[in-house]
């Protein structure tokens, strides 16, 4: 089917800002709303990354801007806040996409500078971000928490990037009430995904495949995919839904 037969145009006058948005995950989610009317404010640690992401939306006519933020910097990160609100003059929709996993090793034996390193990018620059956009945030607004299925059941050399996803469950909890009734949180968890920051698992035939058998639907899922779900969290769609977290993971194991 053809993208116009399938795509509404549930963002039309939204602003949406996705972080770590230049690849995989991310770019598809702030493509996704920007198909649907979005202004979308794309960004990431590397300019080439930023300029190849516009040149690509705005080939398809879609309304966006391009920065450089590493989510960890404060500087980078208000400056991300203040232009789009000196573009745009709001903020709508806020994407929080930003994740690393740099170690592997079992959790007892992942390095201090490691641990700080996860639960740094992972979770406490999502919670500095949203203090910095709050005041911003229309009424309506949305915020979307990209978690992971790891969340539910940590796998082994994920296991610590698993347990910072869990963190995102419970500040979707919290932050859904501290921010209620103007802004709606909710939060999607993906199941196994080939991107970048899954290439521990896609470089390992016998781990990829171990994992597409543990799925109901026995494939891996789109980042098109996950970009759906995050875009009828943060729409209309979704109005009466928040504190809720959205498994995208083609049946595998999560919870009842």
């Amino acid at each position: 089917m053809e993208k116009s037969k399938i795509i509404g145009r549930r963002f039309e006058g939204k602003v949406a800002i996705v972080t770590a948005s230049t690849q995989g995950i991310g770019f598809s989610i702030a493509h996704r709303l920007g198909l649907e009317g979005a202004s979308v404010v794309i960004s990431s640690r590397r300019q080439r990354n930023v300029d190849n992401a516009v040149r690509k939306l705005q080939a398809e006519g879609i309304e966006v801007l391009g920065l450089v933020c590493h989510v960890s910097n404060a500087q980078q990160r208000m400056n991300l806040i203040d232009q789009t609100v000196q573009r745009y003059g709001k903020v709508d929709v806020v994407v929080s996409n930003a994740a690393v996993n740099p170690s592997v090793d079992a959790i007892l034996q992942t390095e201090e500078s490691v641990l700080d390193k996860l639960w740094e990018i992972n979770v406490k620059t999502s919670i500095l971000l949203l203090q910095d956009v709050s005041r911003h945030l229309t009424k309506g607004s949305s915020i979307v928490f990209i978690s992971s299925i790891t969340a539910f059941q940590p796998h082994a050399g994920l296991a610590m990037y698993g347990v910072t996803k869990t963190a995102l469950l419970g500040l979707t909890k919290a932050l859904a009430t501290e921010l209620a009734p103007h802004t709606r949180v909710n939060c999607v968890a993906p199941g196994f995904v080939p991107t970048n920051l899954a290439s521990y698992i896609t470089t390992n035939k016998t781990l990829r495949k171990s994992l597409e058998e543990q799925t109901s639907l026995k494939r891996p899922g789109t980042t098109e995919e996950m970009s759906a779900a995050t875009a009828f969290l943060a729409s209309g769609d979704a109005s009466y839904i928040t504190g809720e977290t959205i498994v995208v993971s083609g049946g595998m194991p999560s919870r009842l």
